[in-house]
């Protein structure tokens, strides 16, 4: 297991994510180095980014707070789903009759669903689910997220190895 920075940008108004004039919080270029120092390594000392951006250690406690408190970030452990018991992970990519936010409003309360963004192309939705087995990955699709109203189809595509998953994107 291993922490990490994930940077987030979300779309939901209800989160407190935005700035006050209605868009992206802006960020300046001490707060971009802080977000890239803990990309590096999620439990940097805040002395150890200070020393790195100019800044306190305080003066990066607060920041950082800010941060996370705007939704820009946030720092959650990563861990590898087979050393802590789920052996299936699988994308499943949803067609949708009707309103495609109520479907994956519905996705996004399963706990199994871990990824769920509304997308162009193929399909209307692609959700990235975490089981413990193939008989709980056959549950959550074929009773589970087919059930819900507005679903017309899905394809699966299970996951037999990964090869690489990384948040390490920096900013810009």
């Amino acid at each position: 297991m291993h922490s990490d920075l994930v940077a987030s940008r979300s779309a939901d108004p209800k989160d407190s994510r935005e700035s006050r004039n209605g868009g992206s919080p802006q960020l300046d270029s001490v707060s971009l180095a802080i977000i890239e120092q803990l990309q590096e390594d999620g439990r940097r000392p805040y002395a150890a980014i200070g020393k790195a951006v100019g800044l306190s250690e305080a003066a990066v406690r607060q920041r950082v707070q800010k941060l996370l408190d705007q939704g820009v970030m946030q720092i959650v452990a990563v861990t590898d789903p087979l050393t802590v018991g789920f052996r299936r992970q699988a994308m499943v990519g949803v067609n949708v009759e009707g309103d495609v936010e109520a479907v994956a409003d519905a996705l996004t309360e399963m706990t199994e669903c871990e990824y769920v963004v509304m997308t162009a192309g193929s399909f209307d939705l692609m959700v990235e689910i975490v089981c413990e087995d193939d008989d709980h990955l056959l549950e959550v699709i074929n009773k589970r997220i087919r059930a819900v109203p507005g679903v017309r189809s899905t394809e699966s595509f299970v996951y037999l190895k990964l090869k690489k998953q990384t948040y390490m994107w920096g900013t810009r």
